[in-house]
């Protein structure tokens, strides 16, 4: 070891300080953050949803029928009334809407009975396999 004195470097003039409307040198990256959790929607939050949209609807229905107030008259196979225009063609909407629903039931019905068949009949084709022996 020597114990001679080690020549200091001189240290480099300071820079000046940069205007405000300098951006200057880059920052220092950031850390990564943490993953977020996700909350996913559940059935009471869509219900929730429902009961709100409902309720929006329920209100227009109501301001529809208001506004719809004066009387007709009704005629149907024979049958006679007087109801307000509004919930005449509310009442009529419904009738619709029991239609489709009605149609939508027998084809989820008929639906329904092929799948039954065509499991019972792949139950049957599964049990026959193991009597069968295979042939050299």
């Amino acid at each position: 070891m020597s114990t001679e004195e080690q020549p200091t470097q001189q240290s480099a003039p300071p820079e000046p300080r940069p205007a405000l409307d300098d951006p200057g040198p880059a920052a220092p990256p950031q850390p990564t953050p943490l993953p977020q959790h996700k909350i996913r929607p559940t059935r009471i939050s869509g219900l929730w949803l429902a009961v709100v949209f409902f309720a929006v609807l329920l209100l227009f229905l109501l301001i529809f029928i208001l506004q719809n107030s004066r009387g007709v008259d009704i005629s149907y196979l024979g049958m006679h009334g007087h109801l307000s225009l509004g919930v005449a063609m509310l009442l009529a909407a419904v009738c619709g809407v029991l239609l489709t629903i009605l149609a939508g039931a027998a084809r989820i019905s008929q639906l329904h009975a092929v799948a039954r068949r065509h499991r019972r009949a792949d139950a049957q084709h599964q049990a026959a396999a193991p009597r069968q022996a295979p042939q050299p």
